[in-house]
């Protein structure tokens, strides 16, 4: 499928004529087993220094604790009791009933679409491991084998750098360090970054941040972390693996990873997977199922990197409705203007006024 048009476009955006795709990720949480190869993976092609001590945080089989300068992928561990998975499924019958949003495989039959339970539809033949009560006599295999009990399950979801499609920290960067690549991704050029920060406020995932170690990346040749260069504080974040993309390659975490729950490609056809991905999950019952940052209306435009969740965004520590925060700057300058003219006119009223 080819890339949307406009300003919905966020290579044309960038003004560059070439015949590259938009890249992008989906990361299936319901297939995520929490091994952290993907974090392990980044650190080492990027050089990343380590983050604290490794020690277990406490709170989580963690040690990490989230994104951050030195952590481009990171693991999420959420525990959910028997409550808290009807809550979620409940919240997800709720977005069906809703009519959002409505998704089925595009080969589906009409026959195939009509075993999807409806919100009003008794599903008390759902049970809590989130698939149909053996429906066909025969036990769940493959992706439907979910390995939770019915008293407990863990979510796990590998987060990374949405690369939005409107992307507040690329719109705020007064020096032009952030930049868009040809792939529709968003990179951080550390040799023209100043440190300033401005960024890490214009991201509505609190995603980016200054790595303030007086340590940098520098990989050209590759070598090792001991040959580190000190830096001012310069800003840090996925960069979807810019100098494996340019080569031809997959991203470290997604190759990688091995149950496939962090898939790489074009973003359209991400999308299309996800979506896929979502209605197969649904129609096993788990109508938890969702999509996240597959919505090109929403706050940012959409994200290059597109997530299907088991439970409220909240709960995976995202913001239920991002927004770019330069997203008002065009309604704030007309504002900004018409109050200028005002007080002119004010001013000349008062000035006139005067002299009379």
């Amino acid at each position: 499928m080819g890339q949307l048009a406009g300003a919905t476009d966020p290579i044309a955006d960038a003004n560059w004529h070439t015949p590259h795709e938009r890249k992008g990720f989906f990361t299936d949480s319901s297939i995520c087993i929490g091994c952290k190869a993907c974090e392990v993976a980044c650190k080492e092609w990027n050089r990343n220094p380590q983050d604290g001590s490794l020690e277990m945080l406490g709170s989580s089989f963690d040690n990490t604790g989230g994104l951050g300068a030195n952590t481009w992928r990171h693991v999420k561990f959420v525990e959910q009791g028997k409550d808290d998975i009807a809550t979620a499924r409940e919240s997800g019958r709720k977005l069906v009933s809703l009519g959002m949003p409505q998704v089925r495989p595009a080969n589906s039959s009409p026959e195939a679409r009509a075993t999807l339970p409806a919100p009003s539809e008794d599903l008390s033949n759902v049970d809590v491991l989130g698939g149909l009560a053996n429906p066909t006599g025969s036990e769940a295999t493959g992706a439907d084998a979910q390995p939770d009990t019915p008293e407990f399950r863990w979510l796990m979801s590998s987060d990374v750098c949405k690369h939005c499609t409107h992307a507040g920290c690329l719109d705020v960067c007064p020096t032009g360090a952030l930049f868009r690549t040809e792939f529709g991704t968003v990179v951080v050029q550390n040799d023209v970054c100043n440190g300033c920060g401005t960024c890490v406020a214009g991201c509505p995932f609190g995603v980016i941040e200054r790595r303030d170690d007086g340590t940098v990346n520098t990989n050209p040749d590759r070598e090792p972390l001991d040959q580190e260069v000190p830096n001012p504080g310069t800003a840090n974040k996925c960069t979807l693996c810019y100098d494996r993309l340019v080569e031809g390659q997959t991203p470290a975490c997604a190759q990688t990873c091995p149950t496939t729950s962090i898939k790489f490609g074009d973003h359209d056809t991400m999308v299309e997977t996800a979506q896929e991905r979502v209605a197969e999950l649904r129609e096993s019952g788990m109508t938890e199922a969702r999509l996240y940052g597959a919505n090109p209306n929403d706050g940012v435009g959409g994200t290059g990197s597109v997530f299907l969740l088991l439970d409220e965004p909240e709960v995976y520590g995202l913001p239920p409705d991002p927004r770019v925060p330069t997203a008002d700057l065009p309604s704030m300058y007309k504002r900004a203007g018409v109050a200028a003219l005002g007080m002119l006119a004010a001013a000349t009223v008062a000035f006139l006024g005067g002299r009379k």
